[in-house]
């Protein structure tokens, strides 16, 4: 024991973070469009292929929903065989930006973006699982899936098969919520866990028309991508598609990892070994044809609280899923489809920061529009272009504010007019500048400080002489300007 003396801590913790991601690796799978399998397949790497390498010793990897509206359409528009070369080529990104040492500049990315991204994938979650619960296919985009909610509804209200599925969904998210009030001794059994048992018992002692999971062998799920596959890598939709898996796996992977490190006092996270721990396990997904994987939030805070002291627990969990999948396939088939639906639901609620956006409406409004504009684009356009369009906001912002600036004038009614200007003077305020000195009196001398400016650049420079010269030209004496 003196060889590893947290075992006990380490082998109790992942059996918890292992009942905790079977229900939600074989959810994922099947709300992203792919087979149960693949999300168990990206489960076991986690565990056991990221979960070896050193970065953050508590954080554990799988297949994770905030990934699932862009695997859905990336399988849509290329097909299930690219899935593994979009992840493998994702993978290989990310053991690149490690090496280089960019880990720790995916901190530097606007939270309000984050946040609006995971509300925005939130919303398509629910909308698309709620069609899941109800037995109908779901609409391809997401905002077809919202539209359609209404008209779902009322044809779900004529169908009893459709309400049995929706009040099994309804169950499963009742009792995961509820979870939490109960006694500490009945939580050490997962949440999610107990909802995905009950429902399997009620269905089977019922003998509920549900849909159940579609499960097969492990082995034969596994599609390494072939030559055909690859050559796809060279179509710049598929390659669009690469980075947005890169960016948006890297950037939750390490905002999980922050995170984390605030549970617990052990180890701190080191960025770049982390992003490429990441990478290696994405670069053997996509080799062998299964689901990305990010690290996970609510499976990492799971390790941290049943008491994981180093990685051994993320391992043995990856051993545990294996072990699983191999010896009792069956069990999954049991599993109904509502149930997972309902998981989804939760796991999509809890990705929309309701608490950060009205704090930031009082505090930072123009962080909370990026949140909600980023959230909205998503949902109406798709995940890499929303984005693209939350970060072009928010480098839009940083620059507008970065461009702050003052003009002070002193006209005592004679002599001369003094002006001030004081902060930095960038084209984005030019208009203001020039509206403001041209409203100046024509007929005085104008004393013109600018020695406030911390910064001036080319384009209000030409301006400044410009007008100073427009100014001097018409009969009075000329614009004296103190330099910065």
């Amino acid at each position: 024991m003196t060889r590893f003396p947290h075992l006990r801590q380490d082998f109790a913790a992942s059996v918890v973070v292992f009942l905790v991601a079977l229900p939600l690796c074989v959810g994922v799978a099947v709300a992203s469009g792919v087979p149960a399998e693949l999300g168990l397949v990206t489960g076991i790497v986690g565990g056991i292929v990221t979960g070896m390498m050193r970065g953050s010793s508590l954080q554990v990897s799988g297949p994770a929903a905030g990934l699932t509206v862009l695997v859905f359409e990336a399988v849509q528009e290329f097909g299930l065989t690219a899935l593994g070369v979009i992840v493998l080529a994702a993978g290989l990104l990310q053991l690149l930006m490690g090496a280089l040492r960019l880990g720790r500049w995916f901190r530097a990315i606007s939270v309000s973006v984050v946040e609006g991204m995971l509300a925005g994938i939130g919303l398509v979650i629910i909308a698309g699982q709620l069609y899941a619960a109800a037995g109908m296919p779901a609409p391809a985009s997401g905002l077809e899936k919202i539209t359609g909610l209404p008209g779902a509804a009322l044809d779900a209200l004529g169908s009893s098969v459709a309400l049995t599925s929706l009040g099994l969904g309804a169950g499963t998210i009742a009792m995961i919520a509820l979870w939490k009030h109960l006694p500490a001794k009945v939580r050490t059994v997962p949440g999610a866990l107990a909802a995905v048992l009950l429902a399997t018992v009620v269905t089977l002692a019922f003998d509920l028309p549900v849909a159940t999971v579609e499960v097969g062998g492990l082995l034969d799920s596994v599609q390494p991508p072939g030559a055909d596959a690859l050559a796809g890598l060279a179509s710049p939709a598929l390659l669009g598609t690469v980075l947005a898996f890169t960016l948006i796996a890297s950037a939750e992977s390490l905002f999980s990892a922050a995170a984390v490190d605030r549970l617990h006092n052990g180890p701190r996270t080191q960025y770049d070994k982390e992003l490429m721990a990441q990478g290696a396990g994405n670069t053997v997904c996509g080799a062998l044809g299964a689901l990305p994987m990010t690290a996970v939030i609510v499976r990492s805070s799971a390790n941290v609280q049943a008491g994981a002291r180093t990685k051994a627990s993320r391992v043995m969990h990856g051993v545990w899923l294996l072990l699983f999948a191999a010896l009792f396939p069956a069990a999954l088939a049991l599993i109904p489809l509502p149930a997972l639906a309902g998981i989804l639901v939760h796991a999509g609620w809890k990705l929309i920061p309701f608490r950060q956006l009205v704090t930031l409406w009082g505090t930072h409004r123009g962080e909370a529009l990026i949140l909600v504009v980023t959230a909205v684009a998503i949902v109406a356009v798709n995940m890499f272009e929303g984005v693209l369009i939350g970060l072009a906001l928010s480098v839009a912002k940083t620059a507008w504010q970065a461009s702050h600036l003052k003009l002070d004038v002193i006209d005592k009614g004679a002599g001369p007019v003094q002006a001030y200007l004081s902060g930095n003077a960038t084209f984005l305020r030019l208009p203001k500048i020039l509206d403001s000195l041209e409203a100046l009196p024509q007929d005085r001398p104008i004393e013109l400080d600018l020695s406030g400016l911390h910064h001036l650049d080319h384009a209000c420079r030409t301006a400044l002489e410009n007008w100073a010269e427009r100014h001097s030209s018409a009969g009075v004496e000329p614009v004296k300007v103190t330099a910065p």
